[in-house]
């Protein structure tokens, strides 16, 4: 009966089962689980919320009844809070002047908007803490300006900068020279150099080194931020300075959004040469300072870089389909673009496989060297120096002394007597006053230079130095008196081996050779196989004649050479010029084209030459200058007239030029003057010509040249003396005695002593600052300053003998008097107010907004140029400085020196850290200048107190001082 029963409900549960999933399917267990859970959950939250309900107000019934009242100004505050926002009002004046104000405050604005509301908006939307940045920056705006108003800004733009890049320029100078001392072999590479420029800046300076600031971006920006810090204590308020969120804002906008990107631009090399070649844009790049620059690289990447353009212009060219008159164009342009690729690849060959690329070296070793003759030395400014120092070597600078003492003495004397003849014109007579004392300065030269008691003595014959003593004990003194001895000295100086042909195989010699820039280089004149450019040759693949060969030729007559203008070319293009295209200015110019002969005994040659009018009349000015019998036989025909086109003109021009030639080669004249075949050989040759003195320097030989300028300056106290000579004839008789003694003195004193601007110093002046050697007492002080400083430092001229210095800096006193007079200064002043007038730093506002937000719009960073366009523009640059440089600097320095101090400029901006180091050291003079009763010099040693540089030279101190301490 149980059995049954169980039996009974299994049945019926199982079939109830059965039945529930047919009809509810048979997810319906999973339906019923969600459905209690849903249940239980449901009571959960309702009594969730009812207890919560509850809660509240107990609370708020214990708080009524426990805590005190609120006070009425909160719930006003929270009101006055929740009002609308009120119109915010800016004063917009900074520094008095609206034209200043206006790019000030769009700078300002730009600021806020791209490094500050970007992000700050997406914080809040309240605009009073915009408005607080704002003010501040406008509080230390105003503060900056107000200052600088203040402050005389003449001392820093004409002393202070000028000596900081002079000092930065030595730095760099003495690191090069220390590299190079340390092998000769190996070329030290750029961080070598970087890390000997700060050994030898803290050297230099002793207590301060830029090194961790200007190689670790880390301590630099830490730099950036004190010195930012620093600024806003100074010109802000004491209540925004103690804001710390706000002052930390307005340091990071000044440090790392305006000053560091403004320094990493204006430290960035590429930018510095692009900002060259902007700035002297208006001058044409000439084939022969192109040329120069890619022989005297010694970057492989420059060359590979012209190379690499050359190739592709070559196959421009070359793609080109053209006839007629263009044809001619093109193929002149590919022969020089072939002239090009083949210099650069020698130059690369070499330098790749480690052979000498040095001129000199070169030249000493397997060139063939130009003569030069005695009496072009002893005339040359240049060259005299090289001779004056080897007869200083040899023993014989009596002689040469001599020489200039009596060159001087006739110039002298020939200008008194002149003045005498004026003078008995107008009925004074003066004729013993004057004759006693150009006896009193013969005499001079004699007892100093011929008399047995003169040390030392110059040797000539007995005979000759009896002669003379009798003229001037029996005869008035004349401008000729001693010619007969002098030109005794110089046969001596021109036979004597010891002297003039020992010099030709001196060193000296060779420097002086390159100076005159006669010193052509034979690693481009072959290769190793004999395959290769002359070094001088035209690019036009024309006939070539090298300038070895013309001035080894004599003026014999087995060797005759002759030449006419064939044709006038009018044109507006250079022959010589690279890939042949050209201008004077955009000025259409006449071409004389020359047919040139040459025979001798075994050979013929022909080739055409083309020149200019005005290459003519320098041609005719350096002949007759140097050969003054030519003056009286050749006349240059007509006037030095530019750019005039009348055919009828040029074709009389045409043929008085040719008389011209045809006269200057007969051999009658070239027999007479035989050093002159040198100079026609020159003119003549297929090669752009090289000029020689312009008119400028011309006028200038006065200054230059010592022995003259000595003697004239004795001679305008003869003119300026006054009409009764009672007084002044007696106080010029009392010196003119010994007048002789010191113009042989006033030659050696210039020769073996320091100029007399630079004072003698305890230290040595190589390691010190520029400014440290300078005497304050000179005349025309400022203009000085800045000329003296940057002749020294640029070309090296303390190296140079110092009897070269002491005219250098006659010069510079004679042009500056006869350029600006006593006005030079109040010039100086003037130019300094310029720059700092509103107008002007208005504009420099707006370039600064301009270059960081072009159109207002905040500049995106400059993508690096590709290597082969940066080295483009530094051959560039390089070839824009040398055509720049006058022909008159050369001939008073030497082409060398010039070549050298241009290169050496040019390479320090090519370290970006160097550059940043004479960034913050402008940065540094300016806020000492602006600040100068804040010890800023103090703090920026502390700042940079951390360098590993002056920690070196710390401990090497306390190295050297231990055993002298020891001692005591």
């Amino acid at each position: 009966m149980f059995t049954e029963a169980s039996l009974s409900i299994w049945g019926w549960g199982s079939l109830g089962i059965v039945l529930f999933l047919v009809t509810f399917g048979p997810f319906v267990i999973f339906y019923f689980a969600f459905y209690i859970l849903c249940f239980v959950g449901g009571g959960f939250v309702v009594i969730l919320l009812f207890g919560k309900t509850n809660s509240e107000k107990y609370l708020e019934q214990c708080e009524h009844s426990f805590l005190p009242s609120t006070s009425a100004g909160v719930p006003k505050c929270l009101e006055e809070m929740k009002r609308e926002a009120r119109t915010i009002k800016i004063d917009r004046r900074l520094t008095g002047a609206n034209i200043i104000d206006e790019p000030l405050q769009q700078v300002i604005q730009f600021s806020l908007r791209d490094y500050v509301q970007y992000w700050y908006y997406t914080l809040s939307d309240d605009e009073s803490f915009l408005l607080e940045i704002r003010q501040t920056l406008q509080n230390a705006l105003i503060q900056f300006a107000t200052r600088s108003k203040e402050i005389d800004w003449q001392p820093y733009f004409t002393t202070r900068i000028v000596d900081d890049f002079g000092t930065h320029l030595r730095v760099f100078r003495k690191a090069q020279q220390k590299i190079t001392e340390k092998d000769d072999q190996v070329k030290g590479t750029a961080e070598d150099l970087v890390d000997t420029f700060f050994e030898v800046e803290v050297e230099m300076e002793k207590e301060i080194c830029r090194d961790l600031v200007c190689t670790s971006p880390k301590d630099e920006e830490g730099f950036l931020r004190d010195l930012c810090e620093v600024l806003l204590y100074l010109l802000l308020p004491p209540g925004d300075f103690q804001n710390k969120i706000m002052r930390y804002f307005v340091r990071e906008i000044l440090a790392r959004g305006i000053l560091l990107p403004l320094i990493n631009q204006l430290s960035d090399p590429d930018y510095i040469n692009q900002y060259v070649i902007w700035m002297i844009r208006d001058s044409n790049c000439n084939y022969e300072a192109f040329m120069n620059i890619i022989k005297l690289s010694d970057n492989i990447g420059e060359l590979e870089a012209v190379r690499d353009k050359a190739a592709e212009e070559l196959q421009y060219l070359r793609s080109l389909d053209t006839a007629g008159d263009d044809i001619n164009t093109i193929k002149n342009q590919i022969n020089s673009l072939l002239f090009v690729k083949k210099v650069c690849d020698s130059r690369i060959q070499r330098l790749q496989s480690g052979k000498e690329i040095n001129t000199v070296k070169l030249a000493a070793n397997f060139g063939k060297l130009c003569t030069v003759p005695l009496d072009s030395i002893l005339v040359d400014n240049v060259a005299l120096q090289f001779f004056m120092d080897y007869m200083q070597q040899t023993g014989g600078q009596a002689h040469l002394f001599f020489w200039m003492t009596v060159e001087g003495y006739r110039v002298t004397a020939q200008q008194q007597l002149e003045v005498l003849s004026s003078r008995q014109k107008d009925g004074k007579h003066q004729t013993n006053q004057t004759k006693g004392l150009l006896r009193a300065a013969a005499f001079g030269i004699y007892e100093q230079y011929l008399s047995e008691k003169a040390s030392p003595r110059v040797t000539v014959d007995d005979y000759l130095v009896a002669k003379l003593a009798d003229t001037l004990n029996h005869e008035d003194p004349t401008p000729e008196i001693f010619d007969d001895i002098q030109r005794k000295v110089y046969e001596l100086m021109l036979r004597d081996e010891r002297f003039y042909p020992s010099f030709r195989q001196n060193a000296l010699y060779l420097r002086m050779l390159a100076e005159l820039d006669m010193l052509k280089d034979p690693s481009f004149r072959g290769s190793d196989d004999g395959d290769g450019e002359s070094f001088n040759g035209s690019p036009t693949g024309s006939i070539n004649l090298s300038l070895d060969d013309l001035s080894n030729v004599s003026s014999d007559d087995s060797v005759q050479l002759h030449a006419y203008i064939s044709d006038t070319v009018y044109a507006d293009y250079d022959p010589y010029a690279v890939a042949g295209v050209c201008n004077d200015h955009g000025k259409t110019y006449a071409l004389y084209a020359i047919t040139v002969h040459r025979r001798n005994l075994h050979s013929e040659e022909m080739w055409k030459t083309y020149r200019r009018y005005s290459d003519f009349h320098d041609f005719h000015m350096r002949i007759t200058e140097q050969f003054e019998s030519l003056s009286s036989i050749l006349k240059l025909p007509g006037k030095k007239t530019f750019n005039n086109m009348d055919r009828d003109f040029l074709e009389k021009r045409k043929k008085d030029l040719n008389a011209y030639l045809q006269l200057l080669l007969t051999p009658e004249t070239m027999r007479a003057t035989p050093a002159l075949a040198h100079c026609v050989y020159d003119f003549l040759e297929n090669k752009a010509y090289s000029k020689g003195k312009g008119d400028f320097a011309r006028k200038m030989d006065t200054f230059v040249n010592p022995l003259r300028n000595s003697m004239r300056n004795v001679s305008n106290a003869v003119k300026s003396l006054p009409d009764s000579l009672a007084e002044g004839m007696n106080k010029m008789s009392d010196n003119m005695g010994k007048m002789s003694e010191r113009l042989g003195q006033d030659i050696r004193q210039s020769f073996f002593k320091v100029p007399p601007l630079i004072p003698k110093t305890d230290s040595d002046p190589e390691h010190c600052r520029v400014s440290a050697q300078l005497d304050d007492n000179v005349d025309d002080n400022i203009p000085l300053r800045v000329m003296l400083l940057l002749m020294d430092e640029v070309f090296d001229l303390k190296e140079r003998n110092q009897w070269l210095r002491r005219n250098i800096k006659n010069l510079l006193q004679q042009l500056i008097r006869a350029t600006y007079g006593d006005t030079i200064n109040r010039k100086i002043v003037d130019y300094v107010d310029w720059m700092t007038s509103p107008e002007q730093v208005a504009d420099s506002v707006k370039r600064f907004r301009d270059a960081f937000w072009p159109n207002g719009i905040l500049a995106e960073t400059v993508p690096c140029r590709d290597k082969s366009i940066r080295m483009r523009t530094r051959i560039a640059g390089k070839t824009k400085l040398f055509a720049i440089m006058p022909d008159e600097l050369k001939h008073i320095i030497g082409a060398e020196t010039t070549r050298k101090g241009i290169l050496r400029v040019f390479e320090m901006f090519q370290h970006n850290q160097l550059n940043r180091r004479m960034v913050y050291v402008f940065l540094e003079g300016f806020l000492e200048t602006l600040f100068p009763q804040y010890k800023f010099r103090e703090l920026f040693n502390r700042l940079h107190s951390r360098s590993k540089q002056m920690q070196k030279y710390k401990q090497k101190l306390q190295t050297t001082q231990a055993p002298s301490i020891q001692k005591r």
